[in-house]
């Protein structure tokens, strides 16, 4: 929080003083309206039958005023910090200028005749526009031919590279973002201001006005309270008849006051907006603030394997010779059927290779033209050398289909590799079988303990790969994941989040592929890659921007951090209530009922003393904890029981503890000073 924020949160939280804008919120608005007949009584003490100084009344007044400012305040300072975000996003937006084509044609055909430069606010939804090295990508769309290497650190502050390519799940672009080679034809799928940052923008200003349902519900209880509240208060004056109390007017509204629930009342809107700018912060973009909330409901995370709980690049860590062929000749054999093999497993074999062998290959005796590359219809790739010498790798079925013989060990070997959760590649020279390359498709770092901390918090998690059987297994045990599937198909994904909603579970999933978009759009949080296809991002009720499909676990922390904090501040809000009360009514009752007076433990000075120092605390407690609402209260990966008697200890006990010791605190400065 700067200075500057600061004002203009105090500027603002002046102007929703109108009576018609906090009616919105029932607790602050009666507290608004009493405040109004507190100051009637101090202009005109015997129009409610006052019968105590005008001092007495204006310090009521002047007190409650400072509790609805502040109330005001902590709703407009979560505001201003939000608006502030927004002006940073809108900051990176730049007006980029457009190379649209008159007339479609291939890629490679494009030329400056078949091509008009557009400002980008005026390309229209499936309009086709080139870019090439260097250009920016003027809005969002989907790549329709070629591929290019695109720095998207504007939007995702990640300085490495990517590459977005045509035809398959990493085919869609964000406007803003630079080409760094090549070029690219793309098929514009953003109206103006609707692109992903724009909704970015709508989610941080949209926070400040569209209540979430678990708040409205929750501003409906509270209201429903306030009304109870009121209903006996305003009726003391009737029954005091009977019993001969007389209760002031102004002391009936301390009552009120000291029962209704303010706190939280003043922080819930604070709450729901500090935690959506939290989600935007994270570079996520959530549809509805319903989605976030229900991310910290989620019991079942359904998660990919390639990508979220591996790193998805399998790389050779070791060669295993079979039969008897030796070690370095299937060292050998692998560096130089791998040379020219530009793919992350190729590139990760000749690195193993080199090092076991300490020295690089001689290029001259491999030939570039010898080399043949992976198909999917013979599952190898290899060389042939200049002598006449073949080598082949791929899956252990086809080379042993290709070899003329292949060792007895070698199924016990490739399944030795599959068990412990590698992938094995057969080796072949001259059609015989030498050995295994074997691959690994490593954890990702701390997955493992991430995982417990969702098992911690209740949440089952679910594997989904294609794999075989083994590979899962073995994933599964390293990760310490409940359950997995194997060899399973995406199209599979939404029959398994309906079994799992049809149980009762809140489902939480990723996708960015077209097939995953009906699974998206089922679970109850679907988290779409902004790589992904437009079907996805469509179908998804939230888009990370980062495309890390782990962050859907991060989501479930924000999500629950906002429901911790709500239900944190309600308990000790709650607590409070009670504890004042217990204040309040031996004080304002004890004249009448003199057996009341023994419930005045803190031996607070008088009736005066008590009520204006209740009031005081009341309205000082809300900026004190506003700070807590706007940060939210720390999470941590604990069960929901273990979560509500934490709650009730830290937040129900200081609820119940913090008022007294306030109140005879507040109670003894003004006797010193001379007040009473």
């Amino acid at each position: 929080m700067d200075r500057e924020q600061v004002l203009q949160a105090l500027k603002e939280a002046l102007k929703k003083l109108n009576p018609a804008y906090l009616v919105k919120n029932p607790v602050i608005f009666v507290t608004e309206i009493s405040t109004i007949i507190v100051i009637a009584l101090t202009l005109v003490p015997g129009f409610f039958g006052g019968t105590q100084g005008r001092w007495y009344y204006s310090a009521i007044s002047i007190v409650l005023l400072f509790t609805v400012i502040f109330a005001t305040f902590a709703e407009s300072l979560a505001e201003t910090q939000g608006e502030a975000h927004a002006e940073s996003l809108r900051a990176m937006k730049e007006e980029v200028t457009g190379k649209r084509l008159k007339e479609d044609a291939a890629l490679e055909e494009v030329d400056e005749e078949n091509l008009e430069e557009v400002e980008s606010d005026n390309l229209e939804k499936g309009d086709v526009v080139y870019v090439e090295e260097g250009d920016m990508i003027p809005r969002d769309g989907s790549i329709i031919e070629g591929s290019a290497s695109i720095d998207e650190s504007a939007i995702t502050g990640e300085s490495e590279p990517v590459i977005r390519q045509s035809g398959g799940d990493k085919s869609s672009v964000t406007g803003g973002t630079e080409v760094l080679s090549d070029q690219l034809k793309i098929e514009i799928t953003a109206a103006a201001g609707e692109s992903f940052m724009d909704e970015m923008i709508g989610l941080v200003e949209s926070a400040s006005r569209e209540k979430t349902p678990n708040e409205i519900s929750l501003t409906l209880l509270l209201a429903s309270f306030t009304f109870i509240y009121m209903l006996v208060v305003t009726t003391l004056t009737f029954f005091g008849d009977f019993v001969r109390l007389n209760v002031e007017v102004a002391d009936q509204i301390a009552l009120l006051i000291g029962l209704i629930p303010t706190t939280v009342g003043a922080l819930l809107s604070a709450i729901r907006i500090a935690g959506m700018t939290r989600v935007t912060r994270d570079n996520v973009i959530a549809k509805s603030g319903k989605a976030v909330e229900s991310a910290g409901d989620l019991d079942v995370l359904i998660l990919d394997k390639t990508g979220t709980i591996t790193t998805g690049e399998r790389a050779a860590t070791s060669f295993i010779p079979v039969g008897d062929a030796d070690k370095g000749k299937v060292v050998d054999a692998a560096l130089k059927s791998s040379f020219y093999d530009e793919t992350t497993e190729g590139r990760s074999v000749v690195a193993l290779a080199e090092k076991e062998e300490g020295k690089e290959p001689d290029e001259e005796k491999l030939p570039e033209d010898g080399f043949i590359e992976f198909s999917a219809e013979t599952g190898m790739s290899g060389i042939d050398l200049a002598d006449g010498t073949e080598i082949r790798k791929g899956s252990v079925d086809s080379i042993k289909e290709y070899a003329d013989s292949a060792p007895g060990e070698l199924d016990d070997k490739a399944k030795e590799v599959a068990d412990s959760g590698g992938t094995p590649l057969g080796l072949a020279v001259d059609g015989k079988v030498v050995g295994i390359i074997e691959l690994q498709d490593e954890l990702k770092t701390g997955i493992g303990d991430r995982i417990a901390e969702l098992q911690k918090m209740g949440i089952k998690t679910i594997m989904c790969t294609g794999d075989n059987e083994r590979t899962a297994r073995y994933i599964a045990e390293e990760a310490g994941l409940d359950e997995y599937y194997a060899e399973f198909q995406p199209e599979e994904k939404i029959q398994l989040v309906e079994e799992e909603k049809a149980k009762g579970h809140m489902v939480g999933m990723t996708g960015d592929g077209t097939n995953d978009a009906p699974a998206l759009a089922k679970a109850d949080v679907g988290l779409a890659m902004n790589a992904g296809t437009a079907a996805a991002k469509e179908a998804g009720n939230m888009v990370d921007m980062d495309s890390d499909p782990t962050k859907l676990i991060e989501v479930v922390g924000i999500g629950k951090q906002l429901l911790m904090t709500r239900g944190s501040l309600t308990t000790f809000s709650i607590a409070n209530d009670i504890s004042r009360y217990f204040a309040l009514v031996p004080a304002i009752f004890s004249a009448s009922i003199p057996a009341l007076g023994k419930m005045n433990l803190m031996n607070l000075h008088s009736l005066q003393s008590v009520v204006i120092s209740s009031l005081i605390y009341n309205s000082l407690i809300i900026p004190f904890l506003v700070p807590l609402a706007m940060r939210g209260v720390e999470y941590k990966p604990v069960s929901a029981s273990q979560l509500l008697v934490r709650n009730m200890l830290i937040y129900g006990g200081s609820g119940l503890v913090v008022p007294f010791l306030s109140i005879k605190l507040i109670d003894w400065l003004l006797v010193t000073v001379g007040v009473f």
